[in-house]
C-alpha cells in the first residue's frame, strides 16, 4: 500500500475536524478501536490521535485500563465492551457489581462512558459464539442491576452488540430474527424495551455485497443513481439503509417498535478480497458519514443514525478472512489510508 502524501493526511484532518464543528454537540460517527495488532501504537498515542482528528466517540472492546486511563479528562463518549469471554463470570451478580467498579466506577467521573455493550454478535448458528447464547441475558441484568446501584443508569446505557447475520427476510419490512435465533434475541429485545435502552448493531454492506451472487457495488458504496429496492411506500438506494431497516422490522417484531438501533460498527476493507481496494473503502466511510449525519433510513426518516465506523487501524493480528486486517481507517503508522471529506 502506498504512502499518503503530507497533503492527504491534512485533507483527512481537516475533513474530521469539519465534521465536529457542523455537529458539535451531536456528532454522530464514532470510531471503533481494537487492537488485535503487534505493531499499533500506544494507548495513549491513540487517544491523541483520536483527539488531533476530534473523534468523539469510540467503541473499546475490552476494559482495557491504559486506554481507560488515556481518557480521563476527555470529551469522548465510550461504548465499553463486555468480551464473550468474560459473560460465564458475569452470571453471578457480585462479579457483575465488581466488573462494573473496577471498569466503570473507577473511571467515573473523568471518562464518559455512555454504553456498555454485554457481549458481541453471539449467534446460536456460529459455532464460533453459540457456547455464550445463555450467557447474555442474565450477564445484562447483572450489570443493569450494578449500574443502576451505583447511580449512573441515567449515564450509561447496558445492551448488547448483534449483527445482521441473526435476521433474514425480504425486502426490509419482512425483516424478522431467523428462527434460531427467536428464542436468543426476543427475551433480549424485550429487557431492553422495559428498561428504554438501544440495542447495537454491527452493520455491513461489504459482507452482504460479497454473499450476493452478482451484487450491486454501486448499491453497497452509496453511489447508485436509481432507486434499487422498493418496499411499499419506501424506497433503498443503498444497501446500508436496507440492512439497518431489516434489523428494525425484526426488532419490532420481537417486542420492541421503540427500540433505537446503533449501529455500532460498519466499515470497508481497503485489502484482502473482491472489490476491497482502498479506493473503495475510502467511498465507502465517507458516504456513511455523510449519510449518516444528514439522513434517518426510510423506516426512520429524518432520525439521526449513530454509527461507529470499523475501525481505528489496521489489525494484522485479527482472526477470520484476510480483509479483517484492513478495515484501519488508519495504518499502524498513524497515516491515514485515504482521504476523508466532510
Amino acid at each position: 500500500m502506498s504512502k499518503l502524501s503530507f497533503m492527504q493526511s491534512t485533507f483527512l484532518f481537516l475533513g474530521i475536524f469539519m465534521l465536529a464543528v457542523k455537529t458539535t454537540g451531536a456528532q454522530s460517527v464514532g470510531v471503533c478501536y481494537g487492537r488485535n495488532g503487534n505493531n499499533l501504537p500506544s494507548q495513549q498515542a491513540t487517544i491523541n490521535l483520536f483527539n488531533a482528528n476530534r473523534i468523539r466517540k469510540m467503541r473499546l472492546y475490552h476494559p482495557d485500563q491504559a486506554a481507560l486511563q488515556a481518557l480521563r479528562g476527555t470529551s469522548i463518549e465510550v461504548i465499553l465492551d463486555v468480551p464473550n469471554s468474560d459473560l460465564q463470570s458475569l452470571q453471578d451478580p457480585a462479579a457483575a457489581r465488581t466488573w462494573v467498579q473496577n471498569n466503570v466506577q473507577s473511571y467515573t467521573p473523568g471518562v464518559n462512558f455512555r454504553y456498555i455493550a454485554v457481549g458481541n454478535e453471539v449467534d446460536p448458528n456460529n459455532g464460533g459464539t453459540s457456547q455464550y447464547v445463555n450467557l447474555v441475558l442474565p450477564a445484562m441484568r447483572n450489570v443493569q442491576n450494578a449500574i443502576v446501584a451505583a447511580g449512573l443508569q441515567n449515564q450509561i446505557k447496558v445492551t448488547t452488540a448483534t449483527y445482521s447475520g441473526v435476521t433474514s427476510g425480504f425486502p426490509p419490512s419482512q425483516g424478522s430474527f431467523q428462527d434460531n435465533a427467536k428464542g436468543f434475541m426476543g427475551p433480549i429485545i424485550q429487557f431492553l424495551a422495559q428498561n428504554n435502552l438501544p440495542l447495537l448493531a454491527n452493520i455491513y454492506p461489504y459482507f452482504s455485497y460479497l454473499g450476493t451472487p452478482q451484487g450491486n457495488l454501486r448499491y453497497a458504496l452509496f453511489t447508485s443513481p436509481n432507486v434499487v429496492v422498493s418496499d411499499g411506500s419506501r424506497t433503498y438506494w443503498n444497501l446500508f439503509d436496507a440492512l439497518l431497516d431489516t434489523m428494525y422490522s425484526a426488532v419490532e417484531r420481537a417486542g420492541g417498535p421503540n427500540i433505537e438501533i446503533i449501529v455500532s460498527e460498519s466499515g470497508w476493507p481497503s485489502a484482502g478480497d473482491r472489490e476491497a481496494s482502498v479506493q473503495n473503502a475510502g467511498t465507502y466511510n465517507r458516504n456513511l458519514i455523510n449519510h449518516v449525519k444528514n439522513n434517518g433510513t426510510p423506516k426512520r426518516p429524518g432520525k439521526l443514525i449513530q454509527a461507529y465506523i470499523f475501525a481505528m487501524y489496521d489489525e494484522n493480528l485479527k482472526g477470520g478472512a484476510e480483509t479483517e486486517k484492513h478495515f484501519g481507517l488508519f495504518s499502524p503508522n498513524q497515516q491515514p489510508k485515504y482521504q476523508l471529506s466532510f
